[in-house]
């Protein structure tokens, strides 16, 4: 008598495939933002889950969807850095715009990140290009993935999601970025050009069409030259991640950390060819990635509390040397509104010459503008950090 067909194993895999995508959905905005450790509801597991509701389609659904794209059309991992340095440029260039920004939600050390490599005709600087994309590669993307698919087992390069779950990652995502759009655009006063927002635009199109183009797995026979163990190639890219972290935002940091990136990228590359490269390797790497951000912000933290935060101590100029911390704070806006003379400061110096108004005069002006009382936005309002106020679900 002939057996009915298996029932338990297709359901047994959905339920696996969506609590892996749900973890990567998690998993991406804690490694993008809350590792770091540099806003004021860190320790405040109510507010962090709280953040997650916003932060989740924000970071998580990109995520999902480069993973589910990598899976369905065989890219191997150039394809999915490819794919998630369009989405980095998409996020910082178009959505949130800090890439191009002068002075940025009144964040008190955006002139020490941005003035030091500032190409004026640009009107943006290559080190802000390069920890802003590097940290959503590294920290929002490629880390989240490779370590939920390490838990995956025969699912770990399965698609997760069928039509009806992509409808839904793909809604969730633009819904959150349109709120930090709409919400950039409505609360503060330096935008990206049209050509600036432009550029990143079809920069974005770009590397998603080389990523599809050229991304795919290399079909070339592997050879079993030796390479290190997982534990010391995971020792190795945590000692470059904290190295590429304390890099200074100068010209000579730029250069020092390109440099840095072209090696390890060329590192992994070649190791990566080798049959004895396993997933515990990609694991490794993404791992010692993740735990010199925690150990990063764990000695920001530790400067801050010892140097009782006085101005111009050693806490504050090490968290000047913490771009990839630092680089977080380029999300949602969370900083808080200082005083309106000194918001409107850094734009007042680009527009002076074309209106001939003495800057005395253009500040008193914009103060009077922006310092009537706004409602609370979507996204202002999700943090404290710098004395804002507090998330609206972190409120007693």
């Amino acid at each position: 008598m002939p057996q009915p067909p298996p029932v338990e194993k297709p359901r047994k895999r959905r339920r696996s495939a969506a609590g892996l995508a749900l973890g990567l959905v998690v998993l991406s905005p804690l490694c993008a933002e809350s590792l770091s450790g540099y806003d004021s509801t860190t320790g405040d597991p109510l507010a962090l889950l709280g953040g997650l509701l916003f932060l989740g389609p924000l970071y998580g659904c990109p995520a999902l969807l480069i993973r589910e794209l990598a899976r369905r059309r065989r890219l191997g991992w150039p394809g999915i850095v490819t794919l998630a340095a369009g989405f980095g440029m998409l996020q910082a260039g178009v959505i949130d715009q800090s890439m191009f920004a002068l002075s940025y939600r009144a964040i008190p050390y955006w002139d020490d990140l941005v003035r030091p490599t500032l190409i004026e005709p640009l009107g943006t600087a290559p080190y802000l290009v390069m920890v802003f994309v590097t940290g959503h590669i590294v920290y929002s993307f490629c880390a989240p993935i490779a370590l939920v698919e390490s838990l995956g087992g025969p699912e770990a390069h399965r698609p997760w999601l069928r039509a009806r779950g992509l409808t839904i990652a793909v809604s969730l995502y633009l819904a959150a970025a349109f709120l930090v759009w709409h919400d950039h655009l409505s609360i503060t006063d330096d935008h990206a050009s049209l050509p600036q927002a432009g550029t990143a635009l079809a920069t974005a199109v770009l590397l998603f069409a080389a990523a599809l183009a050229w991304g795919r797995r290399d079909g070339t026979a592997q050879r079993a030259h030796p390479i290190p163990p997982a534990m010391a190639v995971g020792a190795l890219s945590m000692v470059a991640a904290l190295v590429f972290n304390l890099l200074p935002s100068t010209w000579p940091g730029v250069a020092a950390g390109t440099s840095l990136l072209a090696l390890a990228a060329a590192a992994v590359a070649a190791a990566s060819r080798s049959a004895r490269w396993t997933r515990r390797h990609v694991v490794a790497v993404a791992g010692g990635a993740v735990l010199a951000m925690a150990l990063t912000a764990f000695a920001r933290g530790l400067l801050r509390h010892t140097s009782g935060r006085r101005s111009g101590g050693p806490a504050v100029r090490a968290q000047h040397r913490v771009p990839a911390g630092i680089a977080r704070t380029d999300r949602l806006g969370r900083a808080a509104r200082r005083p309106a003379q000194s918001r409107c400061a850094g734009k007042v110096a680009r527009t002076v010459r074309a209106s001939g108004v003495p800057v005395q005069d253009q500040v008193a002006a914009r103060a009077s503008t922006v310092s009537r009382p706004r409602p609370p936005s979507a996204s202002s309002a999700m943090s404290r950090r710098h004395g804002s106020p507090g998330p609206p679900w972190s409120v007693t």
